[in-house]
């Protein structure tokens, strides 16, 4: 692999998921594969490398100092999915290890731990990148002498074979003085030492991490077992490689260290101009013309504030957030203000009245200093939300025995959303009500706003036009607005956050719930009428450009994520071998 070439791309690449992860992946796979360095036909071959390990193993025999030697079965072709290079032997793991063994558990467990002793390594310890005795437990020399199957020496390597962390593996530092282990961690202690660089980079590498995930035991995962360890296939490059492999492999592992430093500064600076500039539009300044300058700077710099997801949600707040504090379209002073708005609205409701159509409402409490909690524009007003509805209500209990497979749609919690007032009709419930039901008062009408009041408090949904014979549960209320508001400024409000902390204020009970003299006191900054309806035109425009950003940002991570593909592909093309032995 050339690192010159990672990094021609990088800019481009690092867009895409777990980019870093992926490349570390990669590289261990292309060092396990003999495909990160070419070949040196002068090197000695790994065969005369088994041969001076069998020469070692027949001397332990000879001294004593290990039993008769055990045979293994050749390794078949298919365990070893890919071409193996010139050069190279692919031999059982157990034919190179002179001890392949778990720990144990101390007589007594966690009890006999101590503060002082010897280090009893456990798999929170055995990592990677080495040993991490930070949080090491210590057990008394007497007790680590007892334990003396399962000494640690400085030449071994130590594999978790249980839980969470299988498969991780450290090797154990030449300063490393003395130290036992758990029964879930196994000690591997090979003939030749010169190897275990190379050997512990196999183990670590995506290939033998899926051998090792694929050999635990049972349904429950329970663990890998000593014999099933022993079976391994070991690939074994010419030593002078080996070598070569693991100095490789340290410098593309420093070099993704820097591009990982470099992409988390680079996500980190894009985070904070982002988190300042959203901070700064939710918080505006005094001085409203400042405001305004930064405001159209921020929102002609969409693309460059949104990387993620979650920036474009943060952003669809913000703009919601602008525009029900009077800051997303200019003010226009030839509007007719909202004062006059709301005394014709007051009008209508004295003839609805009289005609018999609305019932006489209770005055609503003042807005007092509390509820205000931004000033407002020239020519708005502060007003309670009952005081612009002709109709708040909730629907009837006892639904059920009306529900049908034909009928009127039945609008319940689950069709409403949080983030958006369309209605969710994926699944939906149909009623056939008695004509004198007393349901039929909650029977929905084109531009009524509902809102869930049980449970989670602020779900909404607002009827389309062409809706149809339509009705709700209890747990849903209806806002009828008066004729001059049934425009979508409502409903862009209902969703804001200004709104939404309104929803989540009360606790009403065991759970969360608003009654409806809750809903009839929610507090509205209302705009002059026209200018509402320039509000709704800008959200549009703007939430339109938020769909087109997410759109882009999914792109952009489907071509990174191609571009590193390609990358990735160019190094390495995986290819399956004919069926045969590959080992002696």
């Amino acid at each position: 692999m050339n690192p010159a070439q990672i990094l021609a791309h990088f800019d481009r690449i690092s867009d895409a998921p777990n980019t870093i992860p992926r490349l570390r992946r990669f590289i261990f796979d292309l060092a396990v594969r003999g495909k990160l360095l070419e070949q040196d036909p002068r090197d000695e071959p790994a065969s005369e490398l088994l041969k001076r390990i069998q020469e070692e193993k027949t001397r332990l025999v000879t001294t004593g100092e290990i039993k008769t030697l055990e045979t293994f079965e050749p390794v078949k072709v298919h365990e070893i999915p890919f071409t193996i290079p010139s050069g190279w032997e692919v031999i059982r793991m157990g034919w190179l290890a002179r001890k392949l063994g778990a720990g144990s558990t101390p007589l007594g467990g966690k009890s006999v731990y101590q503060s002082e002793g010897v280090p009893f390594l456990r798999s929170q310890n055995v990592h990677d990148d080495g040993l991490r005795l930070d949080d090491v437990v210590l057990i008394s020399r007497s007790i680590h002498e007892r334990m003396s199957g399962t000494h640690v020496q400085h030449n071994d390597m130590l594999l978790n074979i249980t839980g969470a962390s299988i498969g991780r593996c450290a090797l154990i530092p030449s300063n490393f003085v003395e130290g036992n282990v758990s029964q879930h961690v196994a000690i591997i202690r090979l003939f030749l030492s010169d190897i275990r660089q190379f050997i512990h980079l196999s183990l670590t590498s995506p290939f033998f991490q899926k051998v090792i995930d694929d050999v635990q035991v049972g349904v429950s995962r329970e663990g890998l077992s000593m014999q099933r360890l022993r079976l391994f296939p070991m690939l074994l490059p010419p030593l002078a490689e080996q070598h070569r492999i693991v100095a490789k492999v340290n410098e593309l592992m420093a070099l993704c260290d820097r591009l990982e430093a470099a992409q988390t500064e680079r996500e980190s600076q894009r985070e904070r101009l982002t988190a300042s500039s959203l901070q700064r539009l939710n918080q505006p300044a005094e001085e409203s013309s400042a405001f305004r300058e930064h405001a159209r700077f921020a929102l002609d710099h969409l693309p460059r504030l949104t990387t993620r997801p979650e920036h474009i949600q943060e952003l669809r707040q913000t703009i919601l957030n602008l525009a029900v504090r009077g800051q997303l379209v200019p003010q226009d002073p030839n509007d007719e203000p909202a004062s006059e708005l709301l005394k014709r609205i007051q009008a209508e409701k004295v003839r609805l009245v009289k005609e018999g159509k609305i019932k006489k409402e209770r005055p609503l409490p003042d807005i007092g200093e509390s509820s205000v909690l931004f000033d407002l524009p020239d020519g708005w007003s502060w007003v309670r939300l009952g005081d612009l509805s002709q109709l708040v209500t909730s629907g009837s209990r006892d639904w059920a025995k009306f529900y049908s497979g034909e009928g009127a749609i039945f609008v319940r919690m689950g069709n409403l959303s949080r983030s958006s007032y369309r209605l969710r009709l994926d699944n939906i419930q149909r009623v056939k009500p008695p004509t004198d039901s007393e349901g039929a008062r909650t029977k929905l009408e084109e531009g009524d706003i509902l809102i869930s009041i049980t449970g989670e408090v602020g779900l909404l949904g607002l009827v389309p036009a062409g809706f149809g014979d339509a009705y709700i549960n209890q747990h849903t209320c209806l806002v009828r607005p008066m004729s001059p508001l049934r425009n979508r400024y409502l409903p862009e409000l209902f969703r804001s956050p200004f709104a939404q902390n309104q929803f989540n204020e009360p606790q009403r009970g065991i759970k969360n719930s608003f009654r409806l003299t809750d809903v009839t006191q929610l507090v509205v900054p209302l705009p002059p009428l026209a200018e509402q309806h320039r509000i709704v035109a800008k959200v549009d425009e703007l939430m339109a450009l938020c769909d087109r950003l997410e759109a882009q940002l999914t792109t952009a991570q489907t071509e990174s994520r191609r571009l590193l593909e390609a990358v990735l592909h160019e190094a390495l093309s995986l290819r399956s071998e004919p069926e045969q032995a590959v080992a002696m």
